[in-house]
């Protein structure tokens, strides 16, 4: 078992990472702040970090830099969105483990993590890294645009979910009770019946699934009621695709273990912008 430290301002991401690498054994800490992660890495001296380049307070070289003047052999990878040729040669002076750019998939992700924490894990451990990722999990993507079904439809089967789509309500719901998918991915404004309707009539219905809303609007008393119906993510209109693609792996995650539980899944920190 490697103790990590995962530090990026994106807490969707620092939480999927926590709860893929618990999974293999690894005890994860989370920072969300350069100062943040430069206590945590003295206090809990880590075998391994993975540091976001940009984050609020400081930049990663700066953090970096601060850990090696504690801990000159440290392991740390660079995660960042946004590299240059400056930043990415700073950090491998600074002697980086790896430099890899968000956007990569989850699985190439956390594979480049368990490949550089492999050496301080047991032989047991080892025996299979590969990261259970729910493969083959279905989906049902609900959304009167046509052109937003097509485009989340043939994003998320190319991630390797069934996906099924529906775009509107009466047919989501008829969907949702003969083909029970996993996870729902639901607009909130629709005509006829708006998503807030249709995830009260599933609730009511006593799916049990995962639902994450897309919405357009600011409404708050719409956002309110999603949340109390307990939807797992509410992402705002226009979306990244690699956005919602964490939101679901986050969310199967989290309706999974309120099921092991026997509780509702936590609700989102806040709506996305």
């Amino acid at each position: 078992m490697a103790t990590i430290l995962v530090v990026d301002d994106e807490r969707m991401l620092c939480d999927l990472l926590q709860e893929m690498l618990r999974q293999h054994g690894h005890e994860v800490f989370t920072a969300y702040s350069g100062q943040e992660a430069i206590e945590l890495h003295r206090q809990r001296r880590p075998h391994f970090t993975l540091l976001d380049l940009h984050l609020p307070d400081m930049n990663g070289i700066e953090v970096l830099t601060r850990i090696r003047e504690s801990d000159p052999k440290a392991a740390v990878m660079i995660l960042t969105g946004a590299a240059s040729d400056n930043l990415e040669r700073q950090a491998q002076q600074l002697g980086v483990t790896d430099f890899l750019i968000k956007g990569l998939s989850p699985e190439a992700l956390m594979g480049a993590v368990t490949r550089a924490v492999q050496p301080q894990s047991p032989p047991a451990a080892c025996a299979d890294m590969t990261p259970e990722m729910h493969r083959g999990d279905s989906i049902l993507v609900v959304d009167d645009e046509r052109q937003v079904c097509g485009m989340l439809t043939k994003f998320l089967t190319s991630r390797g979910y069934r996906v099924q789509s529906a775009q509107d309500g009466p047919a989501a719901l008829a969907l949702a009770e003969s083909e029970r998918p996993q996870f729902i991915v639901l607009d909130i404004n629709m005509p006829g019946m708006n998503g807030i309707e249709v995830l009260r009539k599933l609730r009511a219905r006593q799916y049990a699934g995962g639902v994450m809303m897309l919405t357009g609007s600011q409404d708050q008393s719409l956002l309110k009621e999603a949340l109390d119906l307990e939807s797992v993510d509410i992402l705002g209109k226009p979306f990244d695709l690699e956005r919602v693609a964490l939101a679901i792996q986050v969310g199967l995650i989290l309706t999974r273990r309120s099921r092991e539980s026997g509780s509702a899944p936590s609700p989102p920190r806040a709506p996305a912008p």
